[in-house]
């Protein structure tokens, strides 16, 4: 029986969740806002960012990163090609945001095995990481 309220469960946020994408493309950015929730985006710099096989490992690394119980939301991203201003950072090699319903959510994932093996098998290939963490 648990393991059938389990799969209603997932089938239910699964849904929920493709329902969301058709609505976030046709509505207005006010009528669709994310609240209650803490956003953690990271930007990494590689050592050697024309290494495939480093972004090969790095890329299958960030995406075992979302297997982490605690994250709601994902996003793993390279820089846009737009354009060139004073304002805009585009010299880093990856971006990986996740979104937490709760800072205690997020200090799960920070203690997380999987997050500790990440840095630790990792931490060799960037020679940057800067993190923004933010709440409403």
């Amino acid at each position: 029986m648990k393991n059938r309220r389990t799969f209603i469960k997932k089938a239910a946020a699964g849904v929920a969740l493709a329902g969301l994408s058709p609505l976030a493309k046709n509505a207005m950015a006010g009528e669709v806002k994310i609240t209650g929730a803490l956003m953690h985006h990271v930007f990494f710099w590689l050592k050697e960012p024309t290494n495939k096989a480093h972004r090969k490992q790095f890329e299958q690394a960030m995406n075992n990163l979302l297997k982490v119980e605690t994250i709601k939301m994902s996003h793993v991203g390279i820089p846009a090609e737009t354009e060139e201003r004073g304002v805009v950072e585009n010299s880093y090699t990856y971006s990986f945001m996740v979104m937490f319903d709760s800072l205690d959510d997020k200090n799960i994932y920070q203690k997380h095995p999987i997050h500790l093996k990440f840095i630790e098998d990792n931490s060799n290939l960037w020679n940057k990481v800067v993190v923004y963490d933010s709440v409403d």
